[in-house]
């Protein structure tokens, strides 16, 4: 298990795809899940940034990646706002691409691309997203 605190910035994301895909090629995955594991990351570290903390430099993002025999686990960590993923709508997949909105479409990445993606808030406050690739046998 290994851990690094990035700051809550747009700058950020280089560095926090650099990290997961390093535990990425550790757990064996294929080039295909590791650029899965990077985009749903980086969909989750701008929803951090944007709605939890309502925009860059107000809050840090901490980034565990977990390698195990079968998978990679990669849990975020940050102090904004919390949500519900349950209050989230899907987004509109069968309409005009004039007609689908330019936002809403990052959950239901995340959870397309990961095999299994959980949300809670602790009672410190502080909001936890974990995301689990596994490795295609």
């Amino acid at each position: 298990m290994d851990t690094v605190t990035f700051p809550g910035r747009y700058d950020s994301l280089a560095n926090i795809s650099n990290f997961v895909e390093v535990a990425a090629k550790q757990a064996g995955l294929d080039h295909k899940a590791t650029y899965e594991v990077q985009l749903a990351v980086d969909e989750a570290c701008c929803n951090i940034i944007d709605h939890a903390y309502g925009g860059e430099g107000i809050g840090d993002i901490r980034c565990t990646v977990k390698v195990a025999n079968d998978a990679l686990t990669i849990v975020l960590v940050d102090r904004g706002r919390p949500y519900s993923p349950d209050k989230v709508a899907p987004p509109q997949l069968n309409v005009p691409i004039s007609k689908v909105k330019p936002r809403g479409v990052g959950l239901y990445l995340m959870r397309k691309m990961m095999d299994r993606v959980s949300y809670e808030t602790t009672p410190e406050a502080t909001n936890v997203l974990t995301m689990v690739k596994r490795r295609s046998q």
